[in-house]
C-alpha cells in the first residue's frame, strides 16, 4: 500500500502551490480537487439546493482517488483529500444552513464509513497563513470558490478540531506567511519528517 500524504488548510493557504513544489523535488504522484470537473459546483454556486449533492459527490469522489493512490506503488500527494472535505468544508455548509441536519447527518455517516474502509492519510500536513493573505488569493482566482475570505476563521476551527483528534505522529504543522514562491523551507520540512 504506497504511502499518503494529505496537505490541509483553508481555500487560498497554498495547497496546490506546496503539492506542485513536492513534486518537483521528489517523486510523488498528486490528486487534485478538480473544481471545474465536479458537476454540482457551478450549480450549487448559482442554487445551494445543490449543496447535499454537491458534498457527496466530492466526499466519493476524494475517497475514489484516496483508493486509487494507496493501490499505486509510488507515495502519493492529495491537495486537500476526504478528512478535508468533510471536516471543512461539509461541516462549513451545515453551519451556513446549505445542509439541514439530516442532510449533514447523512455526510457524516457517509465519511465515517468510507474512513473505516479506507486508513487515514499517513502524513496530514496543515498549512496557515494570514487572514490577509488568503483575502487577496482567493480575489485573485478565476475558478469557483466554495469558501469565502470570511469563513476562514469558521472553516480553520473545524478543522482544528479534527487535527486536534489525531496522533502527533501524523501531522505536521507549516505557517507559510512567510515562505518563498517555490515553498523550499515547508517542501525540506516535508522530506524530513517522511525520512
Amino acid at each position: 500500500m504506497a504511502p499518503l500524504i494529505s496537505i490541509v488548510g483553508a481555500s487560498g493557504v497554498g495547497k496546490t502551490t506546496l503539492a506542485r513544489a513536492l513534486c518537483k523535488a521528489h517523486h510523488f504522484i498528486l490528486a487534485y480537487e478538480q473544481h471545474a470537473e465536479r458537476p454540482f459546483q457551478a450549480l450549487f454556486k448559482q442554487d445551494a439546493k445543490y449543496a447535499l449533492a454537491n458534498q457527496l459527490d466530492y466526499l466519493l469522489y476524494r475517497a475514489e482517488q484516496e483508493r486509487e493512490l494507496r493501490n499505486g506503488d509510488m507515495p502519493a500527494l492529495m491537495d486537500g483529500g476526504l478528512d478535508l472535505d468533510f471536516h471543512g468544508f461539509t461541516r462549513l455548509f451545515h453551519a451556513h444552513g446549505w445542509l439541514t441536519d439530516e442532510e449533514f447527518g447523512l455526510c457524516r455517516r457517509f465519511y465515517e464509513h468510507t474512513r473505516s474502509l479506507l486508513p487515514p492519510p499517513d502524513l496530514i500536513v496543515s498549512l496557515s497563513i494570514s487572514d490577509e493573505v488568503i483575502r487577496q488569493r482567493l480575489a485573485s482566482r478565476s475558478r469557483i470558490n466554495i469558501a469565502s475570505s470570511e469563513d476562514t476563521s469558521l472553516f480553520n476551527s473545524f478543522v482544528e478540531e479534527w487535527l486536534d483528534s489525531m496522533p502527533a505522529s501524523r501531522l505536521l504543522r507549516l505557517g507559510v506567511s512567510g515562505e518563498s514562491a517555490n515553498y523550499r523551507k515547508s517542501v525540506q520540512a516535508i522530506l524530513e519528517k517522511l525520512k
